[in-house]
């Protein structure tokens, strides 16, 4: 496995490969299951689940609306950090599912209690650490800002999963419609190059520009997300990223 981080920079929100408009028809059959607070509180279940984590304000929610086509599958709170439970949602034919994915509490929102802000992100982080079914983390991260010192906690944390190939990775950077062309491929150059410090022969880690408004790298975003549903093992194709 290339031990680089890969990149994934196509802009085109026309999808004519085959294999993307399945994958869009997939995320599309995205719908609610259920909610928990408590990891306890989660299912038995031995569905491939695909975590998704970002900052407050980083678009996670209308990243995974995006996706799944639908303006209020994510519920994205006018106020950030409202949300402290984790919300479950199934994906494929109602009658058997075959993937799911988990929206997670935003992080770093400074006017949230700090009793609760402990709370969930304890939450959030046994999670990430302890969920079995934890096959892959999309993380947000706004292009304008690039990694911050807590999105740089996170992938800290969460590395040892990732570079065991335990969990794969796929960082959008979202709000691409914000930035110029240049300004995208200085972005994107240099969240790969972040990333390539935490590969390893093992892992599988994608970084894409993406924008909800302009749905650029949504078809891209899509088709990750089921090839790692429908080969677990195994890491979708993606130019390798600079080191």
């Amino acid at each position: 496995m290339n031990p680089s981080a890969n990149a994934r920079s196509s802009d085109s929100d026309i999808p004519t490969d085959p294999a993307v408009r399945e994958a869009l028809a997939w995320t599309q059959s995205a719908r609610f299951f259920t909610t928990a607070s408590l990891l306890s509180q989660l299912p038995a279940s031995d569905l491939p689940e695909v975590a998704f984590v970002g900052r407050s304000n980083a678009g996670k929610s209308t990243a995974i609306n995006t996706l799944a086509q639908h303006r209020r599958l994510a519920f994205a709170s006018k106020t950030p950090g409202r949300t402290q439970h984790i919300n479950l949602f199934d994906l494929g034919p109602a009658e058997a599912p075959d993937g799911r994915w988990a929206d997670l509490p935003g992080y770093g929102y400074a006017a949230v209690a700090r009793g609760a802000k402990l709370r969930w992100q304890q939450v959030m982080a046994d999670y990430l650490a302890m969920r079995h079914v934890l096959a892959g983390i999309v993380m947000m991260v706004d292009c304008r800002h690039g990694f911050t010192p807590l999105d740089q906690q996170l992938l800290d944390f969460v590395s040892e999963r990732v570079g065991r190939g335990e969990v794969k990775l796929l960082v959008l950077l979202t709000k691409a419609d914000k930035l110029n062309r240049n300004q995208q491929s200085r972005a994107l150059a240099q969240a790969q190059t972040s990333l390539a410090e935490m590969a390893t022969d093992a892992s599988d880690i994608s970084v894409s520009l993406f924008s909800a408004l302009s749905r650029q790298g949504l078809g891209d975003a899509a088709l990750t997300l089921r090839q790692w549903q429908q080969s677990p093992g195994s890491a979708p194709g993606a130019e390798p990223a600079s080191t």
